[in-house]
């Protein structure tokens, strides 16, 4: 069979380092025009915000269970690159969502494809960076004292959806709380920290020890030895994002060269 490589086709092979297709001149390539550039600016930290579409659905057929959210946010260095960035951590995302159900809601069968839109957001500096987070961190702990209490009413009260919406309406924070306590039993400020703080995953160093055989010279047998290595691996967090002593503690969060 001849080993001569076949020519590249018109169009849906990526030129090389440019991702982009490789088309024939022709009187149709002025449609090319109308990609639009869609570059970031430079220099600022690129926030990628996921939004579940029409998760109410999910949430009803969920019963109000608690364990995943429709939002969320995904930070990149400012020196990272910005091509395709969007579209890359939606897609992967919604796949992830879907080939992971069933490792945390093994009886609840997935209803319908979840999905998922997006947008990119750019704050030029790490001040900017951690007030977003921390607005959305303060957002988390909004809505799950809501939900709290809300399905507390639904499913201990007998009220319905409607009256327990109705009955929340204009309530502050305060009120929720009491409602959680006197009607109840419930402290919030004892709730899972999950669920109040939602959860931040992080980049992290850890030692990992594994057993290891080998063969010393002149033995007959092999010995088992434990063996350290470090790995970068993605660490979960429920904690308070909003103070000053998580940046102290995980200050290579924020480093240029982490």
């Amino acid at each position: 069979r001849s080993m001569t490589p076949r020519p590249l086709p018109a169009c849906g092979w990526p030129a090389a380092g440019r991702g982009r297709c490789l088309m024939a001149k022709s009187k149709f390539e002025y449609v090319r025009d109308f990609e639009a550039d869609d570059t970031c600016l430079p220099n600022c930290w690129i926030v990628v915000r996921l939004d579940g579409r029409n998760f109410h659905r999910w949430g009803a057929a969920m019963a109000g269970a608690r364990g995943a959210s429709s939002n969320k946010v995904f930070p990149f260095l400012n020196s990272s690159p910005w091509f395709l960035f969007m579209t890359h951590v939606v897609s992967q995302f919604a796949s992830s969502y879907v080939f992971y159900w069933k490792d945390y809601f093994k009886d609840q069968q997935l209803l319908y494809p979840p999905g998922f839109d997006g947008r990119i957001v750019l704050y030029p500096s790490t001040q900017n960076l951690k007030d977003y987070l921390s607005w959305r961190q303060a957002d988390c702990h909004i809505n799950n004292l809501y939900n709290t209490v809300f399905w507390m009413l639904v499913q201990r009260s007998g009220l319905t959806p409607v009256q327990a919406q109705d009955r929340l309406q204009g309530t502050l924070a305060g009120d929720k709380n009491e409602i959680l306590f006197s009607e109840f039993n419930i402290n919030y400020n004892n709730e899972p920290l999950m669920y109040r703080k939602g959860t931040v995953l992080i980049w992290q160093k850890v030692n990992e020890v594994t057993t290891k055989k080998i063969k010393l010279p002149k033995e007959t047998e092999e010995q088992e030895i434990e063996v350290t290595r470090t790995r970068t691996k993605v660490v979960p967090l429920h904690c308070d994002i909003i103070g000053d002593q998580f940046w102290e503690e995980y200050p290579e969060i924020l480093a240029e060269d982490s």
